[in-house]
């Protein structure tokens, strides 16, 4: 806790004034339980707001890549459903051809059970969670607003929480997102079930992914296996609602799954940051899904997640200790670079992957399925040894494969 803010009620010299947080957390998802415990293990008073009341379900295929276990909290025990060490690939439904890894290429979780957890280790570091809680706005000027200093958290209902710092992790659809202006320049739709299936059928997807190269340009759905259910699910541009849904119909179809009444059923939109779009706004940041942060080729975004909201976290302590506007406006600019050194220049290796993909997906999969190097590549990337930027600069050949594609764009 800050020396100034551990006699917070009394902030102001009026012993019965409104509490002054540290910083504030909107959204506790992988993001912004992420930025919590980063704010909260550095010492400083966090309070977590969550819309829902937790565990509560989200949709999302559930793999946890390298990048989003070494960026977990020390100690964390991923609640791993299945792990994997095969991945199937088909071009939509043909040319089908299993790779085989002796190491562990990635883990399968459940959502409601991991998000639960990284809240657990942010409320053990010291974060306060308040659930069942909505954000209807932020103000940094005003009558809600007592000092230069200060950001007032306006709560449905009326409520006003007051923060030295805000941090906006409140999904795709974020009000703090609209805050700060993000803006946003790849918008896709996925569609998702969670199908329970017998023993035999479970016996034959353990330890095995499928990914298949989709009918719509950018398009590919997936098969996750976790224990007794099956999570499949395909994702393409917004705009193929249509086209999309019937993808997945035929998918489940295809794979022979037509015949088990899924458990949930669900559809979210996923959304890429265009690259001027801000990342802060005063003492206010974004981070995850809110900021628009996930890897534009797979939408992977629970890396994406975890990754800027330990940066949000630990940026958003030292925006709290500012001073003055000038050195909150410094420190936040520090965040931006931080995020745009490394997630971004993924973000954009992954923007000239989509446009290969959509151009020459059976270019990809040819690669992926004969290619030894090819394979070797994505197992790398999966299990975190490196990245796709990481690749694109190691590798020429890669680097010469999306030069051409661009000087074709």
């Amino acid at each position: 806790m800050s020396s100034e803010n551990a006699d917070a009620g009394t902030e102001h010299g009026e012993p019965d004034a409104v509490p002054v947080w540290d910083v504030v957390v909107v959204g506790a998802g992988p993001a912004g339980a992420s930025a919590a415990y980063a704010a909260a293990v550095a010492g400083r008073r966090v309070l977590l707001l969550e819309k829902a009341e937790l565990p509560r379900y989200k949709t999302c295929g559930g793999g946890i890549i390298g990048p989003s276990r070494d960026a977990l909290p020390p100690g964390f025990e991923l609640p791993l459903k299945e792990r994997v060490h095969a991945v199937t690939f088909s071009l939509n439904g043909r040319l089908t051809r299993t790779r085989r890894s002796k190491q562990m290429l990635f883990g399968l979780i459940n959502r409601a059970e991991f998000d639960a957890g990284l809240v657990e280790a942010a409320q053990k570091a010291g974060a306060e969670l308040r659930t069942q809680v909505t954000v209807q706005r932020v103000e940094q000027h005003g009558s809600a607003v007592p000092d230069r200093r200060t950001v007032a958290v306006v709560l449905a209902g009326g409520e006003t929480v007051l923060a030295r710092a805000v941090i906006g992790a409140d999904g795709s659809a974020s009000r703090i997102g609209a805050h700060v202006g993000v803006k946003l320049d790849q918008v896709d739709l996925g569609l998702e079930a969670e199908i329970p299936v017998p023993a035999t059928v479970a016996e034959d997807w353990a330890g095995r992914v499928l990914i298949d190269w989709g009918p719509i340009p950018g398009s590919y759905g997936w098969v996750f296996p976790k224990g007794d259910t099956l999570t499949v699910g395909v994702i393409s541009a917004r705009g193929e609602g249509a086209g999309t849904k019937r993808y997945l119909e035929d998918f489940i179809a295809r794979l022979g799954l037509a015949g088990f009444e899924p458990a949930v059923s669900s559809g979210h939109l996923t959304r890429c940051r265009s690259d001027d779009s801000p990342l802060s706004r005063g003492r206010v940041l974004v981070c995850g899904d809110a900021a628009g942060l996930l890897e534009p080729w797979t939408r992977e975004g629970i890396s994406f997640a975890l990754r800027s909201g330990r940066l949000a976290g630990e940026w958003a302590v030292r925006i709290a200790e500012s001073q003055d506007a000038v050195d909150a406006r410094r420190q936040a600019l520090n965040y931006a670079f931080a995020i745009k050194a490394g997630l971004g220049v993924e973000m954009g290796v992954g923007r000239r992957m989509l446009t290969l993909f959509e151009k020459r997906p059976a270019m990809l999969h040819a690669a992926i399925t004969g290619f030894r190097p090819a394979w070797k590549a994505f197992a790398d990337i999966t299990r975190g040894s490196t990245t796709l930027a990481g690749l694109v600069r190691s590798h020429p050949m890669a680097r010469r494969v999306l030069d051409a594609v661009d000087k074709r764009s």
